[in-house]
């Protein structure tokens, strides 16, 4: 039998500089809430942005996302009217001393941001039998999320902030945005340059988490027991499904 050398050719397409660049855009990614520069953002940096979550992963090839640009101020002020509303809600379900840290946070930049874009999931594209999602329907919303952190990725390497905002109720933003019901909405961002970006994220700098040790969530050939995990969570009151909670961004 014959030696045959492998030769990793993916793992020599970047130099170690480019290769600590991409790690550096992942650990100083950050979900930006109040920190927004009124500075415009050109459309042809918004376009390589856009490029690239449309540059995600996808099953089946399907390509399943839609950008809804708003720059309109009268439309940003309907979603702000929204997120309001549903934080209002959202606040009442902590108990008294979370309510307070809660009431503290601030939880988006709809207003501040030059940019919001709503990203979707057409659930019909492709047709009803898309490959790889034959068995596990969820595919295709969790394909659009590879593009929601493809583009929050490319905007850090941009020096362009990105915040996710998450509290809001459904029919709400469906109504403000004319979104049809076969299409999910998977994420509504704020997009701006920044004046400054957090050293570590802003909730666990405010005190509302912790990060979680790496060791406690890399389990060997099966599961096992998350006790330990559950009890380094900070203590959550239960809530209503139905509403809406803090994102979990950082």
């Amino acid at each position: 039998m014959q030696n045959v050398s492998y030769r990793p050719v993916a793992a020599d397409c970047f130099s170690d500089d480019e290769r600590a660049a991409v790690y550096k855009a992942i650990y100083t990614r950050r979900d930006v809430r109040d920190q927004f520069l009124p500075k415009p953002v050109l459309d042809d940096i918004l376009m390589r942005l856009l490029d690239a979550a449309h540059h995600a992963p996808s099953v089946g090839f399907m390509q399943p996302w839609n950008f809804i640009v708003i720059r309109d101020e009268a439309r940003k002020a309907e979603i702000y009217r929204a997120f309001t509303r549903a934080n209002e809600e959202a606040k009442s379900l902590f108990s008294d001393e979370r309510q307070a840290l809660y009431a503290s946070l601030k939880l988006e930049g709809i207003l501040k941001a030059p940019v919001n874009l709503c990203i979707t999931c057409d659930r019909t594209r492709g047709g009803k039998v898309v490959l790889g999602r034959t068995h596990n329907h969820q595919m295709d919303l969790y394909s659009t999320v590879c593009a929601v952190q493809n583009l929050w990725l490319a905007a850090r390497a941009e020096g362009i902030g990105v915040g996710w905002v998450s509290i809001y109720r459904d029919q709400d933003m469906r109504h403000i945005l004319g979104i049809p019901g076969h299409v999910e909405i998977i994420a509504y961002l704020c997009v701006g340059y920044v004046d400054e970006l957090y050293d570590a994220p802003e909730l666990q700098k405010r005190g509302w988490a912790k990060r979680l040790p790496l060791e406690n969530l890399i389990f060997q050939d099966q599961w096992q027991d998350t006790t330990s995990i559950s009890s380094d969570l900070p203590h959550q009151d239960p809530a209503d499904a139905s509403l809406a909670t803090p994102s979990t961004s950082d």
